[in-house]
């Protein structure tokens, strides 16, 4: 009788010790596990530490974890870094030996060059000491210009040039007008048909478009500047919506643009430095002043192998659905096409016969 005046007098800020006294009494009833009973003597306070325990405990493995991800990630792109620079280091090799080659045979035709004019001085001279005798000097003059001819065509395989030297000198025997003569412009003449008869090349053509090239490089947009096309979207028909359909509706719209996926037609994007996309221009420019050497020379196997190379390049790292990239591979293309090779014929014939009938010209004059 005595307790029940307390329990009315009791204030109502001890509601809270009731029902975690009720909880407790409901969690020590028979049949609940340890667990149970270990979370009964707990009051609430004490729960709500230990849920925060755990809380902070599962953060911090979790931040444990994002780290050790973002440490596997730096190393991985490290890994890709130190391949690129083995690369670019192999690339330099190669641009070298090219560099190299191109020195070597720029020594060859200053040598040619050289001898060129070693002999042409020679044949001045020759001019010179046979100036006293009109037949003498118009077959010293046949020689020179048959020499100069044969020339053109073993050092740089200029056609034109060992044709029009040819016709000057059947030209300057025809004006001799001697019938002793015309064996040699007989074989002279065959020797014209027969550069006559080669297919005709457009070497200046050709090494305009290759300077066009290039000129052209610096400005070729690359495949990782590619920019999407912002997709505008498509007029929706006006409906009566209320805002909440509305709000919804472009909400839904702006979460779908935050991610696109679109198809550049290349198995990996190729991504340079700055650095490397300098040396990638730089490099490219070498093998196109390579191709238009050996388009002079004509090496048809030097010229289309730098020209594919050029080729393969543009279409690995330049974009070329661009209107740049499109019209580089298309000359590429064409350029590649291009047969420079031609089966030169031996006018040394036309030049013995000359210098045979000449020495013994000089024998009967004795």
């Amino acid at each position: 009788m005595s307790e029940q005046p307390q329990s009315h007098q009791q204030p109502a800020g001890n509601k809270t010790g009731t029902n975690s006294g009720t909880f407790r009494a409901m969690l020590r009833t028979p049949g609940h596990n340890p667990l149970v009973n270990l979370i009964s003597h707990l009051n609430l306070t004490q729960m709500t530490l230990a849920v925060l325990v755990v809380i902070f405990v599962w953060q911090w493995f979790d931040a444990h974890y994002q780290i050790n991800q973002v440490q596997q990630e730096l190393a991985k792109r490290l890994t890709e870094m130190d391949g690129t620079n083995k690369a670019n280091q192999t690339l330099v090799t190669q641009n070298q030996e090219v560099v190299r080659e191109l020195g070597g045979k720029l020594s060859l035709l200053e040598s040619k060059y050289a001898e060129a004019q070693n002999q042409r001085a020679a044949l001045d001279t020759l001019y010179q000491e046979m100036s006293s005798s009109r037949d003498q000097t118009a077959l010293a003059e046949v020689e020179q210009m048959l020499m100069i001819a044969g020339q053109q065509l073993q050092l740089s395989a200029n056609v034109k040039a060992a044709l029009i030297a040819m016709q000057h000198a059947d030209s300057r025997l025809q004006r001799l007008d001697r019938p002793t003569l015309g064996g040699l412009r007989k074989s002279i003449n065959q020797d014209i048909d027969k550069l006559r008869a080669l297919p005709n090349i457009d070497a200046a053509g050709i090494n305009m478009r290759i300077d066009s090239l290039v000129a052209a490089v610096d400005t070729l947009p690359l495949s990782q500047d590619i920019r999407t096309q912002e997709v505008k979207p498509l007029p929706t028909p006006v409906i009566a919506e209320n805002a909440w359909n509305k709000f919804w509706r472009e909400l839904w719209f702006e979460v779908k643009q935050l991610v696109r996926i679109e198809n550049t037609q290349k198995r990996e994007l190729p991504l340079l430095s700055p650095t490397q996309t300098f040396f990638l221009r730089e490099n490219l420019k070498i093998r196109l002043l390579s191709a238009r050497l050996a388009l002079l020379s004509h090496d048809e196997v030097s010229y289309k192998r730098d020209l594919k190379t050029a080729q393969e390049w543009t279409g690995i790292y330049f974009d070329t659905r661009a209107k740049e990239g499109a019209q580089a591979q298309a000359t590429l293309q064409k350029l590649a096409a291009s047969n420079i090779n031609i089966e030169l014929p031996d006018i040394s014939g036309s030049l013995e016969a000359v210098r045979n009938y000449r020495i013994s010209h000089e024998k009967a004059a004795r």
